[in-house]
């Protein structure tokens, strides 16, 4: 089952997008010491409404397209995939100009919301509109490269938007601190200005993206137009365009929405800590807060998510073309398949995460004034990692099997609670409440996604309960020998600078890492999940 064609064409997007979320990771290493902790902060409040208008100006199309080719592609019908894909481009381009006047207009009153002065600024509200304009340029580019990346994966071809993805990262993190050391330390040192800038590598990034994918596409032009040619005259009733949009559509407004569920929940957090902590008392420390929970500890907990962001791509396509064949007996395997997956690697690492938070974050950021905020902060969150990738998986599933309304269900129940709560729970708890509403909404979205799934698709989850624990023991042993590790190198090395801190750090992340496979691979469990490699 761990060698299917669910988990091949899972691989190179998931080496991908790991390789994508660390380099997104990465350049905040750096970033940090030439913008400061409010300059992240500026940079969130540019860059969380360009997500949520981005999501809302693809429509989901990438998600949505590959669905629709791979429906007709089992068809046998070719030719109805690709005459929506070529008049799509033109859609999506309208769509991404539609989308850019949007953001630059509302920017006055999107950052009327999220910025509230504090007596310790460094920047100002026209500085925060200044950003928001910069970033919507790239909504300009971003939504034709969107439904390339699904016509292809359609196809079931996960390479270009693999390597897309990976060049599209490397592009726009070399422009933003090449932008922002110039304008920093060569410049005039203007931070507004070199976070602004910053966010225009995203259209920079775009450029280099959309390049790949339309080299790949030009590749293979030729024998995608061989069958698209071989059904044109075998299809018996031609669809009109706005049929087909209908149906594309009817697909792409739920991929939309649920794509939104993360960046939702990080605005609610942008639009609201500040407001919360000042009417708490905290108010100086509001965008500091927004910085570490949104701009640094967020991305940390981002990178376990690499194979539930693959996953979720490669699930639609492929469940859909089971569901659509009737066979009930592949769709429940890749169901178990993907819960056994995420499960076995994602649970473990969030552990690790929790219990290793401050070697981490004192490795990466060092020792900012912030330094125990940020360690309890990435503590606390270090979890979200599990919920976010339930969440992203259980909602795939839906969507495949065209449960649409399920999981746009589950979302809005999430969202709901999440914006009923924060404001109340920042006050009650302090920031942290902030982190323990994301649990609160995730964790009734997952129910109910998980509900679902097992009503209409008549699975039955004993099974994967089992798996379940037998995975979460093996993890408290991990984290325990972890802790010891961790714990001891404190004690016998207490004062090593930055740099020396990555040595102890890698050795408990290794001993975790034989500790927990040992387990798994001495009790069979990583041979019946991860296939025959991992047999004894």
């Amino acid at each position: 089952m761990a060698d299917s064609k669910l988990m091949q064409g899972t691989k190179a997007l998931t080496l991908a997008t790991l390789a994508s979320k660390m380099l997104g990771f990465i350049y905040i290493i750096p970033f940090v010491p030439i913008v400061g902790q409010q300059g992240v902060a500026l940079y969130q409040n540019g860059y969380m409404p360009y997500t949520i208008v981005l999501t809302l100006a693809t429509m989901g199309v990438p998600v949505a397209m590959s669905k629709y080719v791979s429906k007709y592609h089992a068809l046998g019908d070719y030719e109805t995939a690709h005459r929506l894909f070529k008049s799509g481009i033109f859609l999506m381009a309208i769509t991404g100009f539609i989308a850019f006047l949007i953001l630059f207009l509302a920017a006055p009153f999107l950052a009327t919301i999220s910025y509230k002065p504090q007596p310790n600024d460094l920047y100002t509200f026209d500085d925060v509109v200044f950003v928001i304009r910069m970033v919507s340029v790239a909504l300009l580019i971003i939504p034709i490269m969107a439904i390339l990346r699904g016509y292809l994966q359609g196809f079931q071809q996960m390479v270009p938007t693999s390597v897309s993805q990976v060049i599209e990262q490397i592009v726009r993190i070399l422009f933003i601190l090449t932008a922002a050391f110039v304008v920093m330390r060569l410049g005039s040192g203007d931070m507004p200005l070199a976070v602004g800038f910053a966010t225009f590598g995203a259209f920079i990034g775009g450029f280099g993206g959309l390049a790949v994918l339309i080299w790949y596409y030009l590749k293979q032009r030729a024998a995608i137009l061989e069958k698209v040619n071989q059904t044109k005259n075998t299809v018996k009733t031609r669809q009109s365009l706005p049929k087909m949009y209908k149906e594309l559509i009817s697909y792409a407004l739920p991929f939309s929405f649920v794509g939104l569920s993360i960046p939702l929940f990080q605005n609610v957090d942008v639009y609201t800590i500040e407001g919360a902590m000042t009417a708490a008392g905290q108010g100086e420390d509001g965008k500091v807060f927004v910085a570490v929970l949104t701009g640094m500890a967020h991305k940390i907990v981002l990178i376990p998510m690499a194979l539930a962001t693959a996953l979720s791509i490669t699930l639609v396509p492929t469940i859909t073309k089971a569901y659509t064949t009737g066979n009930t007996n592949l769709l429940q395997g890749y169901i178990t398949q993907t819960y056994q997956v995420i499960l076995f690697v994602t649970v473990p690492a969030t552990v690790g995460m929790a219990v290793l938070a401050e070697p981490i974050y004192f490795a990466l950021f060092g020792q900012p004034a912030s330094f125990e905020l940020g360690v309890e902060t990435l503590r606390y969150y270090a979890p979200s990692a599990l919920f976010f990738a339930i969440y992203a998986v259980t909602g795939a599933i839906l969507q495949g099997m065209n449960r649409q309304k399920n999981a746009v269900l589950s979302l809005v129940i999430a969202l709901l609670l999440k914006l009923g709560l924060t404001y109340l729970f920042i006050i009650w708890f302090g920031p942290y409440g902030a982190i323990w509403t994301t649990y609160i909404g995730f964790g009734a979205g997952i129910a109910l996604n998980v509900y679902a799934i097992g009503r209409f698709a008549k699975y039955d989850y004993t099974f994967v309960f089992r798996r379940a624990l037998l995975i979460f023991i093996f993890t408290a042993i991990m984290g325990v020998a972890v802790w010891v590790v961790g714990a001891g190198f404190s004690n016998l090395l207490p004062d090593l600078s930055r740099l020396a801190t990555f040595g102890p750090l890698l050795i408990s992340v290794g001993v975790g890492v034989i500790v927990y496979f040992y387990l798994a691979i001495r009790s069979h469990l990583a041979g019946k999940i991860l296939g025959d490699r991992f047999k004894l």
